[in-house]
């Protein structure tokens, strides 16, 4: 068996698409209900001040007269980080989950490693492109029998925070903590983030998963599941 990457971190910070969770899940399960479904949430929710805001907002972003449901129907195919998207997705992620129609997914081996590490008292956190909101939905409808994981967590961080390839983004994520950067390790398929946390001070894994099609990056420590890491100062983490 190959050795472990051994690494000695206060704090974990963890992507979720690609990494700890499904891109084609996510893809084709959550964006799939998001494009299928926005249209007749807004329509059935005009007279809603909230939607109206994010309407409003929509063409004041675009510039434009266009119906600002096409508008945002737009910036979905771009996958495009507008704040009023992020926040209709959001609300209509909310309805598919608690109509119980949407469920969250987790690679078996992320989820074993995230329980060893938090029953070892080993602080997770995350920071994904979807909304906090989203993110806490998303880990508290898992299919049964995993059901709600959001214990797991100390907390999450979303665009709001600064974009995930944007180094200042990793520096302000350690001063929320109170962590050191040298000790927030940061798992994330996309090497784009990495390069920018590295460049913050974080040591980072790049996580390569053959059923995602991530390629290596020689400049990163690769790890194609998470049992080939081992915290070190966390015994029973490991």
């Amino acid at each position: 068996m190959a050795a472990k990457l051994t690494f000695a971190p206060d704090v974990v910070l963890l992507d979720i698409e690609g990494t700890i969770a499904s891109q084609p899940y996510v893809t084709a399960v959550l964006y799939s209900y998001l494009r299928d479904n926005l249209p007749g949430y807004v329509a059935a929710r005009r007279d809603d001040p909230v939607v109206q805001e994010i309407l409003s907002d929509t063409q004041a972003l675009a510039g434009d007269d266009r119906d600002p449901v096409e508008t945002l129907l737009g910036w979905l195919a771009e996958d495009r980080k507008a704040p009023p998207l992020k926040k209709i997705q959001g609300m209509v992620w909310v309805d598919g989950f608690e109509t119980g129609r949407l469920k969250g997914h987790m690679y078996d081996d992320a989820l074993a490693a995230l329980k060893r590490w938090h029953a070892a008292g080993v602080p997770l956190w995350i920071f994904s492109s979807g909304s906090v909101l989203s993110q806490t939905l998303f880990f508290a409808n898992q299919p049964e029998p995993t059901g709600d994981i959001r214990f797991l967590f100390s907390g999450h961080f979303d665009t709001d925070i600064g974009a995930k390839v944007e180094t200042p983004s990793y520096g302000r994520i350690a001063a929320a903590i109170g962590v050191d950067p040298a000790k927030l390790l940061f798992f994330s398929d996309n090497p784009r983030e990495l390069v920018a946390a590295t460049a913050a001070g974080l040591p980072v894994v790049h996580v390569v998963r053959a059923e995602e099609g991530t390629a290596s990056d020689p400049r990163f420590p690769e790890i194609a599941s998470f049992a080939e890491v081992e915290l070190s100062n966390w015994p029973k983490a490991a």
